[in-house]
């Protein structure tokens, strides 16, 4: 296999049998990207085009409505709440960076996806489903990563942080997309392979494998350089072309639900302990100390995020209860009262995107306010065991 470096942006691969792929490396905010793309497909004259993008992203960019769709009580309850969140992070980190640079972000793959069907050139969406990558993320992260990445996640949601004129200069030469990957992997390690190189392999495996003898794929410039190593690897057979080992959901580990369980059984064991041990008076106290705790970090998190006050009232209750509970946490009994109390109307669906680039509007929006509630609430529930323990200890010394 050849590389020729044609600019900072484009290589042209020739591999051993002769096919040619031309990889157009773009800046997802960036109206010069649009232009170069659409410059490429028509000087090249390409037989088959690759697109850095999945089925439900293309979906969700070419349908306007799309969010419409969602049903905010049943994510809660299936345990996706902050794979939500994850998403609405996502989309308000690359919302924000398009107004910034005045360009719909990922304008560049819907042109080059709406130029191949004007020329009738067949095209492949080659990425992998971005609910995959973050579930594998999730999946394959310690306690301590998945704190850190919901402080990620947190830090996307809020930050008000404008870019300079230098800032978005550098951003017109990288993947937006792969910039917050980045981000993610410079605080998370563990997890780097899920989120940069697993999808490097799977974006170079799906353009390897495309039809045709001289293919244009446009990927972000962020995974230029990972793509083009996998492609020599694939084409030496150094590397085989199945993927389906990462583009699964790996299962919860034995240990993982075990150690989900770890703090309530110490609970409870530090209460009868004391019961048993210093006697009912005690033990009387040292649960009023736990639910004490427990409950005024729940009331706080339900507080700051302006929950309803019947859902203050009520998440402050179900706390305790929640908490011994691993499977039912209070982000789950307060989103979805939440969601009952204060219903999403269709214009919060139709403004979703522009309110999430916004504090503002994650507070206003009330599918965003629902998500902040669900976080605040579960965040203050965790802290608040977290706190108790020593105290509880420090009671039995």
């Amino acid at each position: 296999m050849t590389v020729l470096e044609l600019s900072d942006t484009r290589r042209l691969i020739t591999l051993a049998d002769g096919r040619r792929i031309h990889l157009i490396g773009t800046a997802h905010v960036s109206k010069h990207s649009v232009d170069e793309v659409a410059e490429a497909i028509e000087a090249e004259q390409p037989d088959h085009i690759c697109l850095e993008l999945d089925e439900g992203r293309m979906k969700n960019k070419e349908e306007e409505r799309s969010w419409s769709n969602m049903d905010i009580k049943k994510v809660l309850k299936e345990g996706k709440g902050f794979l939500l969140l994850a998403n609405m992070a996502l989309a308000s980190f690359q919302k924000r960076m398009g107004d910034e640079t005045e360009t719909q972000p990922g304008a560049e793959i819907l042109g080059a996806a709406h130029l191949a069907k004007e020329k009738e050139i067949p095209f492949s969406l080659c990425d992998r489903e971005i609910q995959v990558t973050f579930k594998r993320a999730w999946r394959m992260s310690n306690l301590w990563n998945k704190a850190k990445l919901i402080a990620t996640i947190i830090s996307a949601v809020f930050s008000n942080e404008k870019l300079s004129e230098e800032d978005l200069e550098d951003l017109k030469k990288a993947d937006v997309m792969q910039q917050m990957m980045d981000e993610m992997a410079a605080e998370l390690p563990a997890v780097k392979s899920v989120l940069i190189d697993e999808r490097d392999r799977y974006l170079a495996t799906k353009i390897y494998l495309a039809p045709g003898e001289n293919k244009l794929a446009v990927i972000g410039a962020g995974h230029m350089s990972g793509i083009v190593k996998t492609l020599e690897a694939l084409d030496s057979n150094r590397l085989d072309t199945d993927v389906s080992e990462i583009t699964v959901v790996p299962d919860s580990s034995r240990s993982s639900k075990a150690l989900s369980w770890v703090f309530p059984v110490l609970i409870v064991s530090l209460l009868l302990y004391g019961f048993l041990s210093f006697g009912r008076t005690e033990g009387i106290r040292m649960i009023g100390l736990w639910l004490a705790v427990n409950m005024s970090f729940t009331a706080l998190g339900a507080i700051l995020a302006l929950a309803h006050p019947i859902n203050i009232i009520v998440s402050v209750l179900a706390s305790p209860i929640t908490s011994l509970h691993p499977a039912i946490g209070v982000g789950m009994v307060s989103g979805l009262l939440q969601a009952t109390l204060r219903k999403p109307k269709v214009r919060d669906f139709e403004n979703l995107n522009d309110d999430a680039t916004k504090l503002k509007g994650w507070y206003r929006n009330r599918v965003l306010h629902i998500l902040v509630v669900f976080l605040l609430t579960s965040l203050g529930g965790s802290i608040g065991n977290v706190v108790v323990f020593p105290f509880l200890l420090a009671r039995l010394a």
